[in-house]
């Protein structure tokens, strides 16, 4: 069991002034094994905060962070799957779901994760699955003032991604489980 945080687009402090209560007693450290951060941290201190969860921390540039070191783009293998990495700010229009599965073929990802819109989704679509976090904040974005603040939490066992997607609703936790197993060279 491998434990993946999938999460993004917090913009703090400018937007909100942190993480939800209830998501920071979830999201301590030793549980977690690796962190994928799809941008807008904003701030340097917002990512010692994910370092301090997990001690791998991938992070790709959102269109507000900072930093300029992070990259637009990144592939990740975790277990058996290939995770492609960005913000989304680069696709047009914003979170079209083509126009992410092109750049997930260009990358030749198994798994393709993607923010910017705020906008929590987790879906399959022919054989690869793709993943929007939302925002773990609930900041709002240049296409939705309200969110529900979300995150995902992926545990890879083998050729299975168990995905666990957390989103609070009017304050309450919400759980949902979504399963993708990775389609074997005769299925593709």
């Amino acid at each position: 069991m491998v434990l993946v945080l999938v999460i993004g687009d917090m913009h703090i402090p400018y937007r909100k002034a942190g993480l939800p209560t209830k998501f920071k007693k979830l999201l301590v450290p030793g549980k977690i094994q690796h962190i994928l951060c799809t941008g807008n941290l904003c701030l340097r201190e917002t990512y010692d905060y994910l370092k301090n969860i997990a001690n791998d921390v991938h992070v790709v540039r959102g269109d507000f962070d900072m930093n300029t070191n992070y990259p637009d783009q990144k592939v990740v293998t975790v277990g058996q799957f290939k995770i492609g990495l960005m913000h989304g700010h680069q696709v047009v229009p914003w979170g079209n779901h083509d126009a992410i599965a092109m750049i997930r073929r260009q990358l030749d990802v198994d798994v393709m994760i993607c923010g910017n819109t705020h906008k929590l989704e987790a879906y399959e679509k022919d054989g690869k699955f793709y993943i929007n976090p939302g925002s773990v904040t609930g900041a709002y974005s240049a296409l939705e003032r309200e969110t529900s603040p979300s995150f995902i939490l992926m545990d890879i066992q083998s050729t299975t991604l168990v995905t666990y997607v957390y989103s609070l609703v009017n304050d309450e936790m919400e759980v949902k489980k979504i399963e993708f197993k990775k389609p074997t060279a005769t299925e593709e």
